[in-house]
């Protein structure tokens, strides 16, 4: 029997398994900026607010003036915010705010409720500002959609990077593998139990090599996404670049490329296995708690907006940096 059950086109929103509820991508080549961290190119023809139409190689998403995502709000799920290239500036209603990117990573537990925003700052005045960057949604139980909310960094110098096969290299962002475990993801995640099995990994398979995805003994949904690359061949099919694979985790799977360097990013975990009500941005167990939800938003919204502007930016010249609600601050 085949190990793949699935095969898909990967677009800006990825389908996921349980635990995970989908993976959104971004990868825009912006122009060069216009010294006020937006770009230095017109915006006439773009909806802005409302612009995914990705003119020109690149996308305003819901930015007016800078790209990104003015401040929303979250309940009962995690967001792991893996940005490869470019930079991304936070800002949230605990007072929280940071700059992370090339490689960091910002692993946010929504849990009761949480306001913030992430935009992309062009911080390149002279060159295209590339930004590569996947937000995955991870699920929560509901003995915990409804704990603090809180926000860790995993900074790209400490996230272990194995050196697999010959020519092929795992970035280790959640789970284990061999002997190597990856950085502690927030306290009430699935992830922090490792009998879930959950694992964020990001593949770089070169040219001319292949790589062995191994079985596990436990059941868990595994899914493997083809982002940057060529074309592979798994299991006698050709598999182009931007498809995805739901696939089997109880026997290995090789992917073969013969071509130019491939990426992929590998998720897969136990699945909670319960109900899922979801309405935009609040994700709960029934749509009771989604009103519920939905009212106390409109209440308190999950404590207000302590920043002057709904899409705020670090000053162009701050490096990566993140200042925790505790008053703690990291910088790199």
């Amino acid at each position: 029997m085949s190990s793949i059950h699935r095969i898909f086109q990967l677009g800006n929103q990825w389908p996921t398994q349980d635990p995970f509820l989908f993976c959104a991508f971004h990868h825009d080549y912006f122009p060069k900026g216009n010294g006020k961290l937006g770009p230095d190119a017109s915006l006439e023809g773009r909806n802005l607010g409302q612009d995914f139409a990705n003119k020109d190689g690149w996308n305003m998403y819901h930015g007016q003036t800078v790209p990104g995502f003015p401040h929303h709000p979250h309940r009962g799920f995690e967001t792991v915010t893996i940005v490869e290239k470019g930079i991304a500036d936070h800002f949230d209603s605990l007072g929280a705010k940071g700059r992370f990117g090339e490689g960091d990573v910002q692993w946010m537990t929504a849990g009761k409720g949480v306001q913030h925003s992430e935009m992309f700052p062009l911080l390149k005045t002279d060159a295209t500002n590339e930004l590569l960057l996947f937000q995955i949604w991870l699920n929560l139980p509901s003995k915990d959609k409804m704990v603090d909310a809180h926000y860790k960094m995993l900074w790209n110098e400490d996230i272990p990077i194995i050196t697999v096969e010959n020519g092929v290299s795992i970035k280790l962002i959640a789970g284990d593998y061999q002997d190597q475990k990856a950085l502690s993801p927030t306290p009430n995640s699935w992830a922090a139990n490792s009998a879930n099995h959950v694992s964020i990994w990001i593949v770089t398979v070169e040219a001319n090599s292949e790589w062995t995805v191994p079985g596990s003994g436990d059941l868990v949904n595994r899914s493997v996404y083809f982002f940057e690359g060529d074309e592979i061949q798994v299991e006698g099919y050709e598999i182009p670049v931007l498809h995805g694979m739901h696939v089997s985790s109880e026997k290995e799977l090789i992917i073969k490329n013969a071509s130019k360097p491939a990426k992929f990013l590998l998720i897969q975990g136990k699945p909670i296995g319960e109900p899922v009500a979801q309405q935009g941005p609040f994700v709960m167990n029934t749509y009771q708690e989604i009103n519920e939800a939905i009212m106390e938003y409109r209440k308190t919204e999950f404590g207000g907006w302590p920043w002057d502007k709904h899409d705020p930016t670090n000053e162009k010249e701050k490096g990566r940096f993140a200042l925790h609600a505790d008053g703690r601050e990291e910088t790199k």
